[in-house]
């Protein structure tokens, strides 16, 4: 990893995630729970980086989840039902609702250009992608929807709309995966602090406070 230091000493935290991995969605939510614990967290800044698990899925299919993974990883129905009851017990744990039998199987580009989009409101997008894709049944990959997710989360809809149009964000996209590429990030949720030290997985609120305190701890060393 190249080293990267912030002019003003915080911590910047980059999160290299995707919209459609639950996952991802789960170590979101225990990874701010973490920061909330954090005595530093003021000094901390979270930027989301995008990451597509699956880039060549086809955009406006409107296949169920369940129906792109039998198909893509050979698995069985079932064996992949049961892989759903398994992740949404652990996402049950921290709060969280997938009902993965509403679950679309979408091409997330347009999804992450959304979040490039709502530049300040990033956080509240973010989650609201998160919980439209797996809790409601959106299809994250049709842009009137992509347009009422961002309304529900405080963006303007006629904005988004002729932003989403224009292409906005593509650019911002395809620098975060290319970075993520070269950085080797091969799965995701990908935690880099101050590109130094990096944690993979949607590990236990624990590990990302330990991520937390090296960070402040390497900061105030650089800092010296």
């Amino acid at each position: 990893m190249t080293t990267q230091q912030n002019a003003d000493g915080d911590i910047e935290i980059e999160i290299w995630s995707d919209v459609a991995c639950p996952w991802c969605y789960i170590g979101k939510h225990r990874f701010l729970s973490a920061l909330a614990e954090f005595e530093g967290r003021d000094r901390v800044t979270v930027v989301w980086r995008s990451y597509q698990l699956s880039p060549d899925t086809p955009a406006g299919q409107r296949r169920s989840e369940l129906d792109a993974l039998v198909e893509s990883k050979g698995m069985a129905p079932e064996q992949v039902r049961q892989m759903f009851g398994h992740v949404a017990q652990t996402a049950a744990e921290e709060g969280l609702r997938l009902d993965f039998g509403t679950v679309i199987a979408a091409n997330t580009f347009d999804a992450h250009r959304l979040i490039h989009i709502a530049s300040d409101n990033r956080d509240a997008v973010v989650e609201a992608l998160f919980r439209a894709h797996f809790a409601e049944g959106a299809v994250i990959d049709d842009r009137a929807v992509l347009v009422d997710i961002a309304a529900r989360a405080g963006l303007d809809a006629d904005t988004v709309r002729a932003e989403l149009e224009s292409g906005a964000g593509a650019d911002a996209v395809r620098a975060d995966l290319d970075a993520a590429r070269a950085l080797q990030v091969s799965a995701v949720p990908f935690f880099v602090a101050n590109r130094r030290i990096a944690v993979s997985g949607a590990q236990p609120k624990d590990v990302f406070l330990q991520l937390l305190a090296q960070a402040s701890a390497d900061d105030q060393v650089r800092a010296t």
